[in-house]
């Protein structure tokens, strides 16, 4: 760390009363390395650590969700594990392994987007020695384009706002020649304001009476950066792996859809002076969807979805040299519902496995595969009963990171996966993966785990990728989801008043019911469901409650809805005495 000497400074002597005054004043800090960026970083992951609980409570609804303060936590305490004991001194390589690790270790939405974020630090201080106060400010800025890149659809009063005013704050404090320390300084203020300001830009918040968590938590970790920068902040070994048992509400969120055409292409490009934006705007002006390019100058992942995957690839051999190609591959066995005859599930696997040994392309022996994200054992039993290839245990309050979305992906022999997140905080986790592996990678954007147990039940080893992507897509939007749990604090969110204890009833996601008797809250959200409109109803019943309860429950909305077909099922899963859905 290089301070701006102020005197003469002389190593032997003692400090006299001048220099006393001078240590006391605020730190001026011209320049900093990479080693000074790693105490500064440790120092940030400290302050975010501490303080994840107080982020976790800033909950929109009252209900168990994945946690973003444990998401954050986890993403920075992954950030760092890789320079912890490293003696580097370049700020561009410390800065490119932080955001490297972060990409890996990522969880929860939250967790992807500030990994966005610290790859936007690295980009800014790429090939960087040291850097200085415009530097900083540059490649904040850098951050905020790439965090918004994240999110195909950026909602305002979210950590998107708060990233981009603190980089607006930082250029300005840079151009007015501003040290590092004052920047930081400023950079800490703007992001107060901001967070302050998030109820103003998204309703949610001001009705839930609290502020965007995300954006508080990248407040905190700048502030834990400005405190190590003033000789205040602390450093600390990483935290062990953030625990995933602790209940959380849901948070203002970010929503993430994507559509899904013809084949997926995916490459990767290696070349000179490759310019990443105009590569990926002439991939979508030539009918590429999804489209994602990602890397450097010199090597890029291109992943599109395209009607004439020929046409792109002939753009790339255009640009460089093409590496990892890969476009189609063969079908797969059918997934059966569990309630289909297991015989006629394993002949159509053996005729989906004869069907393949008959292509041309080596690779094509091997089917799609699918991955899910689970939680709760009966819902494991159910996923493994309609033949999914992988489960990677996860969901409420334990948001799988990509890193374990990335093993599993690579765990299965097929060259083809589709991912089922089955949680709204995973999806952008799951779409990080296509740019990281060679495997030819789909994600489904199930929000819960009865919209994927409806896609895999619309998998038909017949047809190819693409079509089945798009028949397991429309499966899964056709799904109504209720959940039933209890409230762990009170608010009041569109005029329903909620009490710290109360049963509350979620509909696809949002707060719908709030009572104190169970029987009451079930009635109350199957009329909200209309459930006079759909013909079947299953009952997912959680840990702690009985398959006796179950039945029971089921026994009395058939008595008033006559005409539903109503299965039980045990769930298995933690934090919600039951979930339905309604077909």
């Amino acid at each position: 760390m290089q301070e701006q000497a102020s005197g003469a400074h002389h190593a032997q002597d003692a400090p006299s009363q001048q220099q006393m005054q001078r240590i006391s004043r605020p730190r001026r800090i011209s320049v900093l390395d990479g080693q000074d960026l790693k105490k500064a970083m440790i120092a940030g992951a400290a302050w975010l650590e501490e303080r994840r609980e107080s982020i976790n409570a800033l909950n929109v609804f009252p209900v168990p969700d994945g946690d973003t303060g444990s998401n954050m936590s986890a993403t920075m305490q992954a950030a760092i594990r890789g320079i912890i004991d490293s003696q580097e001194t370049a700020a561009g390589v410390i800065a490119a392994r932080i955001a490297h690790d972060a990409l890996l270790g990522a969880r929860g939405n939250s967790g992807v987007i500030l990994s966005q974020v610290l790859r936007g630090l690295a980009q800014g201080l790429e090939k960087k020695q040291t850097f200085t106060s415009l530097d900083l400010a540059n490649a904040l800025m850098e951050a905020s384009r790439l965090a918004s890149r994240a999110v195909i659809k950026p909602v305002e009063g979210t950590i998107l706002t708060v990233v981009r005013d603190c980089a607006e704050a930082a250029l300005a404090s840079a151009q007015r020649g501003d040290d590092l320390v004052t920047l930081m300084h400023e950079v800490v203020t703007a992001a107060r304001q901001s967070v302050a300001r998030t109820p103003e830009l998204l309703p949610i918040l001001k009705q839930a009476g609290v502020v965007d968590a995300g954006g508080q938590g990248l407040c905190v970790i700048f502030e834990g950066i400005w405190h190590a920068l003033r000789g205040e902040g602390r450093e600390s070994r990483p935290f062990p792996a953030v625990g995933t048992s602790q209940g959380t509400p849901r948070r203002g969120r970010v929503n993430v859809e994507e559509e899904e055409y013809g084949y997926e292409v995916v490459f990767l490009l290696r070349g000179e002076n490759l310019d990443v934006e105009r590569i990926r705007q002439t991939i979508i002006d030539m009918g590429g969807v999804s489209t994602v390019v990602a890397g450097d100058e010199k090597l890029l992942k291109v992943h599109t979805h395209t009607q004439w995957p020929g046409k792109i690839l002939d753009y790339g051999v255009s640009l460089g040299s093409l590496l990892d190609i890969n476009i189609e591959n063969l079908q797969e066995q059918s997934l059966a519902y569990a309630a289909e005859s297991r015989a006629e599930h394993e002949q159509a696997t053996r005729q989906g496995a004869a069907e393949g040994s008959s292509a041309e392309s080596p690779a094509s022996s091997v089917p799609i595969a699918t991955v899910a994200v689970v939680s709760g054992p009966g819902f494991e039993k159910v996923y493994r009963g309609l033949g999914v290839s992988a489960i990677v245990p996860g969901g409420q309050t334990m948001n799988p990171s990509i890193e374990e979305l990335l093993a599993a992906v690579n765990s299965v022999e097929a060259e083809q996966v589709i991912i089922l997140p089955n949680n709204s905080n995973v999806i952008l986790s799951a779409q990080q993966i296509p740019r990281l592996t060679s495997k030819q990678v789909e994600v489904i954007p199930t929000e819960t785990l009865p919209q994927g147990i409806a896609a895999l039940m619309s998998f038909n080893y017949n047809a190819d990728l693409a079509t089945n992507v798009q028949s397991m897509s429309a499966a899964a939007r056709r799904i109504q989801t209720a959940e039933i749990t209890t409230a762990v604090r009170a608010v009041q969110i569109d005029g329903l008043r909620v009490r710290e204890g109360d049963i509350i009833g979620l509909i696809n996601g949002n707060l719908a019911v709030a009572g104190s008797s169970l029987e009451g809250v079930i009635n109350d959200l199957l009329q909200r469901m209309h459930v006079e409109r759909y013909e079947l109803l299953t009952i997912y019943y959680g840990e702690g409650t009985s398959e006796a309860h179950a039945q029971e429950t089921a026994a009395r909305i058939k008595q008033t809805y006559s005409h539903l077909e109503v299965e039980v099922v045990d769930g298995g899963q933690p934090y919600y005495t039951y979930i339905f859905s309604v077909e």
